[in-house]
């Protein structure tokens, strides 16, 4: 078993060269905010320990959730949440290939990957995305998995909408063109922007010079209600394993004077071009 280096946020295990210590449990230890784990040929089991290389205050940490997201072609163990020697299923071997994801607190303990026994392991491989999320925050309460069946679509607060302009994974103004069909918890909704203000990734493309805008598509929780056409709306939000998820989106001529009374009293976290 070949142990990732402890500064990385991908690991890859291999069982193959444990045939004689079929239950030995080994320490893994995932330093990055996000990454993956690859785990050849399970046998025993590992524990991932997700140690991020930020502040280690208690605070901190308590706020921080980690959310997986299996591969459709993960098999041949089960996922467990391990704390103080307790086991909780996390995420049974035949729920992997659904690619659903998964988050938990950090506080409620440490990813236990126990191999199912088999005749013929050569065969099966154990694989995850895993990201680190923080619960607070702007448009945090947006994000369905973090607190599955709590999502509620209350608008932001001013400090809140100023800061997400500032600070989330993409912000931008448009419209929504239509809503694609999606599942219970949200639907991907196709915008069309005509100012993009920052994007972590490329969730939005350009369309050139002749359609000056952007397009793409956000992820918005089935309980809130999408109007195509008509106003046009900040939106900011978050992106988690390459799918963009909306957080606040006010009208955009209401974030405006809002942006601009601040400006004036000096307390707007950030610039942009409002233009």
């Amino acid at each position: 078993m070949r142990s990732p280096a402890a500064s990385t946020g991908k690991g890859k295990q291999s069982g193959l060269s444990h045939e004689s210590h079929r239950r030995d449990v080994e320490q893994v230890y995932l330093r990055c905010s996000q990454g993956s784990l690859e785990w050849l040929y399970p046998i025993g089991a590992i524990i991932v320990n997700l140690r991020p290389n930020t502040e280690s205050s208690s605070g901190h940490m308590a706020g921080l959730h980690v959310c997986i997201k299996p591969y459709t072609y993960s098999q041949g163990s089960h996922v467990y949440l391990e704390r103080a020697g307790d086991l909780r299923l996390l995420l049974a071997e035949v729920d992997q290939a659904q690619g659903t994801v998964h988050c938990f607190s950090l506080a409620e303990g440490v990813l236990f990957v126990e191999a199912i026994p088999q005749a013929d392991i050569s065969r099966r491989i154990t694989a995850f995305q895993y990201e680190l999320v923080p619960s607070q925050g702007p448009g945090a309460h947006m994000f369905p998995f973090l607190h599955p069946g709590e999502v509620t679509c209350k608008p932001c607060s001013d400090e809140e909408l100023l800061l997400a302009v500032c600070t989330s994974d993409f912000a931008g103004s448009g419209i929504f063109q239509g809503v694609a069909s999606g599942t219970n918890d949200h639907s991907p909704a196709v915008v069309t922007l005509s100012r993009l203000f920052r994007q972590k990734s490329g969730v939005f493309a350009w369309g050139g010079a002749r359609g000056r805008s952007w397009s793409g598509r956000v992820n918005v929780p089935s309980q809130c209600g999408v109007h195509p056409g008509g106003d046009e709306y900040l939106l900011t939000g978050s992106v988690h394993f390459g799918e963009a998820w909306l957080g606040c989106a006010p009208r955009y001529k209401d974030f405006l004077k809002l942006y601009v009374r601040a400006w004036e009293m000096g307390t707007n976290p950030c610039q942009i071009n409002t233009d």
